[in-house]
């Protein structure tokens, strides 16, 4: 009888390697000398036993531990003779059930989440800065109140699927490959339903409208979104329900552009107020503020008030408002207000003169 190879060579690993480590070499290794894979070799089939064989001992602790201590001869004495490492399909499957869909075992719960869903909710500028409580209405799939989401009528009772034998999935068994599947009939719930629920046709849920309120938070703005936990459609099969997500579009406002946490907004000054200096009141957020202009003031200054923003989302404090002063020239003149800026125009014309023959003096200077 051939001398076995060491487990460690056949893996291709050092004495000392992580459970990872040997897991990734093995399925490198058998995807590599798989006889489905290989049916020109002859060898190939003896190289994949043998390397089930090494991972199916290095990967238990236990006989990981006998074999690093006594060797193959330790194996041999607790199994009784050769080895008994359980069968390829376990190992295999194990490693490989998520790629072909399940490792083939008893199904386990088949409860299926409920799906997420999104609102669009328009809101006003204002409420978008205070925050608001908004009623909303959501069509969205409940637990039928019938079958209490059994999706079979009352007084009857699932069956077990009669492909699968109420394990959810089939095995299909080529050669030394086994692949496990979701059983077509009951679509792995391994039950099925002969007696459907009459109120949901035996989906075990239903589809209806809900009202909420939802408190939307001083300071969201356009794309916030908000998450509402467990209000979303009702799970199947006893899974959890989805969420409900309510994303923010806020409506523009006659006055006030929002750029942050900061509103910005423009009022109209007269000459005489820019040149002079005025005291004027300007719409704020919160009614109606006091500002000062003062002299000399120019067509797109700015005036800020602290803290009359908008409040941080989720945080404290405000951002500020910011005022432009755009300074208008009046359409149309009485004659007194033409013969004062007349005045005005004389006065400023001297000056003017003066400027304009300091100007071209200096660049008559520059071209001498």
């Amino acid at each position: 009888m051939a001398q076995k190879r060491d487990y460690y060579d056949v893996l291709q690993l050092q004495r000392n390697a992580s459970e990872a480590e040997m897991k990734k070499a093995y399925r490198k290794m058998a995807f590599k000398y798989h006889p489905d894979q290989n049916s020109n070799d002859p060898m190939a089939e003896s190289k994949f036993k043998e390397l089930t064989e090494a991972y199916g001992v290095l990967s238990d602790g236990q006989k990981r531990a006998l074999y690093d201590q006594y060797g193959h001869d330790g194996l041999q004495q607790q199994a009784g003779g050769g080895f008994n490492g359980g069968g390829f399909g376990d190992i295999f499957g194990d490693l490989f059930g998520e790629v072909f869909g399940g490792s083939g075992g008893r199904r386990r719960s088949a409860g299926r989440a409920g799906e997420s869903l999104r609102y669009n909710l328009d809101i006003e500028f204002d409420e978008a800065v205070f925050g608001t409580q908004a009623k909303i209405k959501i069509p969205r799939h409940v637990t039928c109140d019938a079958c209490t989401g059994t999706g079979v009528e009352v007084g009857s009772k699932p069956e077990v699927c009669p492909t699968c034998d109420g394990h959810g999935q089939v095995r299909y068994q080529q050669g030394f490959f086994s692949v496990s599947q979701a059983c077509s009939t009951c679509r792995g719930t391994g039950s099925i339903i002969k007696n459907p629920c009459k109120e949901c046709s035996g989906a075990g849920r239903k589809r209806e409208e809900k009202s909420l309120s939802v408190k939307i938070p001083a300071g969201v703005e356009t794309g916030t979104r908000l998450k509402l936990l467990g209000e979303g459609g009702s799970g199947s099969q006893g899974g959890p329900p989805g969420d409900l997500y309510v994303v923010i579009q806020v409506k523009e406002h006659q006055f006030f552009q929002r750029r942050g946490n900061d509103i910005y907004c423009q009022i109209s000054v007269t000459f005489a107020q820019a040149a002079l200096g005025a005291n004027l009141e300007v719409e704020a957020l919160e009614g109606k503020e006091k500002i000062s202009v003062t002299e000399s003031t120019q067509s797109g200054d700015l005036i800020y008030l602290k803290g009359q923003g908008v409040p941080h989302l989720n945080g404290y404090g405000r951002g500020d408002q910011v005022i432009e002063l755009i300074v208008v020239t009046p359409k149309t003149l009485s004659a007194r207000q033409r013969e004062l800026f007349m005045g005005l125009a004389q006065e400023e014309g001297d000056d003017s003169i003066h400027e304009q023959k300091s100007f071209f003096s200096k660049v008559r200077e520059m071209l001498d």
